[in-house]
């Protein structure tokens, strides 16, 4: 074990940390004011808009990068745009895994910051609005101060799915040492030529900070609990 150890290569690892960081930034970005309409729209589009969202869910992740794949080739519109015009591929490269990672994980930042805007006290936003307070300013000012646990289940879920992802990773990225070789699909190739200690090792390291993730939420929810609970009484 010790030998394994020492004879490990991190860069898969580092990788699916980087990947995992740049992911759940960007979905931070786009899924806020996202959340925050789906939390606050009475439109008859809303469960329509939801079922988009949330399709990667229950979608086989087989399905999800193939679609992908093929929208970010040379065989689809966006992939000609990036490659005929801009002389850049979308596929096969680190650029290639973020784009997927963000449509693989959306749903895990986009429901718990809806669940955690709508469980706000609607007085505190009537007040907001009431004041003279923009929608932007009463989202990040009053709305989301006030979802503390939500915003943390959020990110750090999401940035756990990500470095557990394997599926669209390996269809999009294949699994170039550097580039696109992340954690989980290192451990496929190493099943794949039996080495099954080193397998072993890998897969011990990603039970353990998942482990270590979800434990801190938690611990974190818990916390944040007690203390409005203190609050109220």
């Amino acid at each position: 074990m010790i030998e394994i150890l020492k004879a490990m290569e991190f860069g898969p690892f580092l990788l699916s940390f980087k990947l995992a960081g740049i992911t759940t930034l960007i979905l931070f970005v786009i899924s806020l004011p996202l959340s925050w309409y789906l939390s606050q729209t009475k439109s008859k589009y809303k469960p329509l808009l939801e079922a988009v969202t949330a399709l990667p869910l229950v979608l086989p992740p087989s399905v999800l990068g193939f679609y992908i794949l093929w929208g970010l080739s040379h065989n689809s519109p966006i992939g000609i745009f990036f490659e005929n015009l801009l002389g850049y591929k979308l596929v096969f490269n680190f650029s290639g895994l973020v784009i997927a990672s963000c449509l693989y994980s959306l749903p895990f930042m986009v429901q718990p910051l809806q669940s955690g805007f709508e469980s706000v006290n609607k007085n505190m936003l009537e007040a907001s609005y009431i004041s003279g307070k923009s929608a932007l300013k009463t989202m990040l000012r009053v709305a989301l101060p006030n979802i503390k646990p939500a915003f943390m289940t959020a990110t750090i879920v999401t940035f756990a799915h990500t470095v557990g992802e394997f599926g669209v990773v390996l269809m999009v990225g294949g699994s170039i040492p550097g580039e696109t070789k992340v954690a989980s699909v290192a451990i496929y190739e190493f099943v794949e030529i039996m080495d099954y200690k080193a397998a072993h090792v890998y897969s011990a390291i990603m039970v353990i900070i998942s482990f270590l993730v979800l434990l801190s939420v938690y611990v974190f929810n818990q916390r944040q609990n007690k203390k409005f609970n203190g609050i109220q009484g």
